[in-house]
């Protein structure tokens, strides 16, 4: 049993909860950490000096004493060790270092194109990790990573994928990637671990630790190009047996006349309220538009057919979570991409939520935006890595 399927009461003081608490601050000591998680000093004391054994903590001198011998304070250490991170989009990339606190230490957005195939794509993107991995994040030479600071790299990739081998499974709108082993690929071109996920999961993951890391239940919709959403039950990321829990892309809503999804079936979620599915809609109404920013300057405009597709498409995705919020009754669902901007798609996405979900379970429901930026999917991405660096150590 790994880490991640272990019951989470077992987990409560294992390492990686000891190593979230010092990074968020909650803890700066081993009587800070044995107070939270209610193990005994001694057993705390061996778990922290394993993590420190593996470059996951320092001691950062001398704490306030109360009474006693002054504490030890302890921190992540933010000058060396880093991870990679590769939030990668239909046209676009994002791509970044953090340090072992979840921090972003360097990041940037590079235009990639998808349909150039997966060997392409990756090998590039790899690239440019390693180069950031060894330029100075900071004012002086001294503040660049040490050769081999890099931990191990994660990459969210917009469509399926099948967690455990990191293979991707009938991605649409990705040309050449379907089947396509990210993990093997990869392993062959760098000496670190390299763990991939579903975007949507990594958004989940970054939002949630940077947001909502106190919520036992969420559920977080990223809505661009396409749709998706990752699902957090029991304050850890969900994916389900072959990691497609969350995937409410396809998904059947009530639409007429029900236009054609790409997964070969007619009226998925997607084929009706996604960003690509926006784009169509429009040009078949003979408004001009090119791309998704196209529809969004339109709707910010006050353009009437545009509007009326974003209200469309807000209830299609309300109608969708309302059968998820009843079902899973999450504490919040949040939503991020680049629609989560669009108001009329919000408010339309709320009030159908009220209207179809049970009381008791919007009683108190946060419905609302990830409001952590473009670098929450890299963020997740990061937390990734650093899980699983803390589970195999």
């Amino acid at each position: 049993m790994t880490i991640d399927d272990a019951p989470r009461d077992a987990l409560r003081g294992g390492p990686r909860e000891l190593l979230r608490w010092v990074a968020t601050g909650a803890a700066v000591s081993r009587a800070d950490l044995s107070r939270l998680s209610g193990l005994s000093p001694s057993t705390v004391s061996q778990r922290v000096e394993a993590l420190i054994s593996q470059g996951l903590l320092e001691e950062a001198g001398a704490g306030r004493s109360r009474g006693g011998r002054r504490p030890r304070q302890l921190a992540v250490p933010t000058g060396g060790a880093v991870v990679g991170a590769i939030d990668l989009g239909a046209h676009h990339a994002r791509v970044g270092t953090l340090d072992l606190s979840g921090r972003v230490v360097q990041a940037r957005t590079r235009p990639v194109r998808i349909e150039d195939g997966p060997e392409a794509v990756l090998a590039d993107l790899l690239g440019e990790v390693a180069a950031l991995a060894v330029v100075p994040n900071g004012p002086t030479p001294s503040d660049a990573p040490a050769a081999g600071a890099l931990r191990g790299i994660g990459i969210g990739i917009p469509g399926p994928v099948q967690h455990a081998t990191g293979r991707i499974v009938s991605p649409s709108r990705m040309p050449g990637w379907n089947g396509f082993d990210v993990a093997a690929f990869c392993a062959d071109r760098v000496e670190v671990p390299v763990i991939v996920d579903n975007d949507a999961n990594l958004m989940a993951l970054g939002a949630h630790r940077t947001t909502h890391p106190d919520l036992e239940h969420a559920v977080y919709i990223k809505a661009g190009t396409g749709i998706g959403s990752g699902v957090i039950s029991d304050g850890r990321l969900h994916r389900g047996a072959q990691g497609s829990a969350g995937d409410i892309s396809h998904c059947r809503v009530v639409a007429d006349p029900a236009p054609p999804c790409s997964c070969g079936n007619a009226g998925c979620l997607e084929a009706v309220a996604s960003g690509a599915a926006l784009v169509t809609a429009l040009r078949e109404q003979g408004v001009p538009v090119d791309d998704l920013t196209g529809v969004i300057r339109l709707i910010d405009d006050g353009d009437r057919h545009a509007t009326a597709l974003a209200r469309q498409a807000g209830r299609a995705i309300g109608e969708i979570l309302a059968v998820v919020v009843n079902f899973f009754n999450p504490q919040v669902v949040a939503i991020g991409g680049r629609l989560a901007d669009c108001e009329p798609l919000l408010a339309s996405m709320r009030a159908t939520l009220y209207e179809r979900c049970l009381p008791l379970a919007t009683q108190t429901l946060l419905i609302e935006r990830v409001t952590t930026g473009q670098d929450v999917g890299i963020t997740g991405a990061a937390h990734l890595v650093i899980d699983h660096v803390v589970a195999v150590n």
